[in-house]
């Protein structure tokens, strides 16, 4: 016979039943409006983050935009102002190396200068004369001396100047490359997208890196660079122009130096010419009066042997007349007259001497002053041939030096040319 088995568990009044049905009801009611709630909250959330978003994002890259252009601009201001910071430096350089030429051009007015007072010191006896000629001379030493002194100060400033325009260079190109980096940085950014592959999660994105600086500070730094190179640039261009003025006023000066130094030396040799001429025309007036003074004197001592056998004839007669006989010897007209006669002749010798001696005296003198003559004569024209190797050395500083033969011989000392008279003379008194 079968048995009913009843399961051994709580067993709940149906009330509590109907109860549990409520609550559950209830409660799944109450979870759905909760989950409704959050639901709409989570949309109004997602529409608010998601424009929040949208909008943040568009924020920044206009912000990205307006940055690339404030640096890009600034970048291509940088760009100007190195290639003029170039073009200045290259123009600087050009004018330094001017200036050295210059400069160095000057080594051959100088040696010249030095050249034609040492070829002066050859000078001899009273020709060795402080004159106008050695005054330009030592004048055009200091003239040299002073543009050489001029010119080498501005070729140090020239160097110190370009020193500073590299070292603002080498700013502005860092401050350039910066620029560019940042640039490509910023542009990389800006290409940036939601769909871009090499997007990711990074730790501390928003920390603050070490040497950051501030917008102004930024300004600042870019400004202080570039109005540096500015300053400098203007000092450069006005150095360019005192270097291009120092130039030319030291080779006007220079210029005028050589034209009044050579003014002096024409003036000094026709000075001399015209000496040397008037000691020529004494020498040869010399020349004759002793030609003249010695055919007298030839002349005084035929006369002088003349009178002496007129005189041996009256004492030979004299003499033979006192051995006359007796009363033969007497004093008469004829014994007066040999008398007078030896007394004339020895008058006469004695006034022929004395003029003999005087005559032979004054020929001392005119041969004396003669050599003297001569020997200016000779100083004369080693002098005129000095300043006019002088004034052939100083073709150097006209004439080109592919183009420049000397007028006088370095090593004989003789001219090229053909000489005139006059200056042939003063190279055989020479």
């Amino acid at each position: 016979m079968a048995t009913l088995s009843v399961k051994p568990s709580q067993r709940f009044q149906l009330p509590d039943w109907h109860t549990n049905s409520y609550l559950l009801s209830t409660n799944a009611q109450l979870q759905r409006d909760a989950s409704h709630q959050i639901r709409q909250e989570a949309r109004v959330l997602r529409n608010e983050t998601n424009n929040q978003t949208i909008w943040d994002e568009h924020d920044n890259r206009t912000r990205l935009v307006e940055r690339i252009d404030t640096v890009n601009r600034w970048k291509d201001m940088l760009d100007k102002c190195l290639t003029d910071l170039d073009a200045e430096i290259d123009a600087l350089t050009q004018m330094k190396e001017s200036a050295e030429q210059n400069l160095q051009a000057k080594n051959l007015p100088l040696d010249v200068a030095i050249e034609c007072l040492t070829l002066r010191e050859s000078r001899r006896d009273f020709d060795v004369v402080k004159d106008p000629v050695e005054d330009e001379l030592h004048k055009e030493v200091e003239v040299i001396e002073a543009t050489k002194k001029a010119l080498q100060q501005k070729v140090s400033q020239a160097f110190q100047q370009l020193c500073l325009l590299q070292e603002v260079r080498q700013q502005l190109n860092s401050d350039h490359r910066g620029k560019m980096e940042t640039l490509e940085i910023d542009r990389g950014c800006l290409s940036l997208n939601l769909r871009s592959p090499n997007i990711s999660l990074k730790v501390d994105p928003t920390r603050v890196p070490d040497g950051s600086t501030t917008l102004q500070q930024w300004d600042d730094f870019s400004r202080f660079n570039k109005d540096r190179a500015e300053a400098e640039m203007k000092a450069a261009t006005e150095l360019r122009e005192a270097i291009a003025l120092t130039i030319a006023e030291t080779n006007n000066e220079l210029e005028a130096q050589r034209v009044a130094t050579e003014f002096a030396f024409r003036k000094r040799l026709r000075e001399m010419e015209k000496v040397y001429s008037e000691l020529k025309w004494q020498e040869k007036n010399t020349l004759e009066e002793i030609a003249e003074l010695q055919e007298d004197i030839r002349h005084l001592e035929e006369d002088l042997r003349t009178k002496l056998l007129n005189l041996k004839l009256s004492h030979t007669r004299l003499e033979a007349r006192t051995y006359r006989p007796n009363v033969e010897l007497c004093r008469d007209q004829a014994q007066y007259g040999l008398t007078d006669e030896v007394h004339q002749l020895e008058a006469t010798i004695a006034a022929l001497k004395q003029k003999l001696a005087q005559a032979q005296d004054a020929l001392d003198a005119l041969c004396k002053h003669l050599a003297r003559l001569q020997a200016d004569i000779a100083c004369k024209a080693n002098s005129m041939l000095l300043d006019t190797k002088c004034m052939d050395t100083r073709r150097k500083l006209t004439v080109p030096a592919e183009r420049f033969v000397p007028e006088v011989d370095t090593f004989t000392r003789t001219t090229n040319s053909t000489l005139s008279p006059l200056k042939s003379c003063q190279l055989e008194l020479a």
